[in-house]
């Protein structure tokens, strides 16, 4: 149990689905309820996929490349780092790659849930990294099963924020949505920082 909520906790801060209401509702912006409630279930599903994918199959994408686990948590860490810097900055969205050409261009497609909305919004390099770290250290299967799980539960959150993402809005405000990343910002911030430096230990067996 600790180990999902461990994995649900680390993975929520680096997605921050909160972080990505405002761009949700600009993407979707005069939409029905219905297309709208539509695209936050894919992006959700996409998220799943995406990960999971990222999970099982990473080790092999590593060893195809001969990248070792310990470098690979630190370029995750920087890239967690980066994420971090960017939601207590304001500049998430221009960090994962969602600039104004990115989003007008979203706006003349009819598919928005998997790009940009699920890549690189959510499931961007940090989650992936992490999720690849996370599959070496736990061999076993009963382990794999629970972060699957917390996997899935993370997606459900999304869908969630997501289809209440009006709601939300209205009731947390703009300031509410930039103070609530700034904080989320602060720990994704800390996690990054974490698996530098215990990367780092291990690297240098300090």
């Amino acid at each position: 149990m600790d180990l999902f909520l461990i994995t649900f906790a680390a993975l929520f801060s680096v997605i921050n689905p909160l972080g990505s209401v405002p761009i949700f509702l600009g993407l979707t912006q005069g939409d029905p309820k219905e297309s709208k409630n539509k695209t936050a279930f894919w992006a959700s599903v996409n998220v799943f996929i995406i990960l999971v994918i990222s999970f099982f199959i990473g080790k092999v994408i590593l060893n195809f490349f001969g990248i070792s686990i310990d470098v690979l948590r630190i370029a995750g860490g920087v890239v967690i780092c980066s994420s971090g810097f960017g939601l207590l900055s304001g500049t998430f969205s221009k960090r994962r790659g969602v600039n104004k050409k990115v989003a007008d261009d979203a706006q003349q497609r009819n598919d928005i849930a998997l790009t940009p909305l699920a890549i690189p919004m959510m499931a961007g390099p940090g989650s992936m990294s992490l999720l690849i770290a996370m599959e070496q250290d736990n061999p076993e299967l009963i382990n794999k099963l629970l972060i699957v799980a917390a996997i899935f539960a993370v997606a459900v959150t999304v869908f969630l924020i997501l289809r209440s993402a009006n709601y939300i809005s209205k009731l947390l405000g703009a300031s509410g949505i930039v103070a609530i990343s700034r904080i989320i910002g602060f720990l994704v911030l800390a996690i990054g920082i974490q698996y530098i430096i215990n990367s780092l230990l291990i690297l240098f067996k300090i």
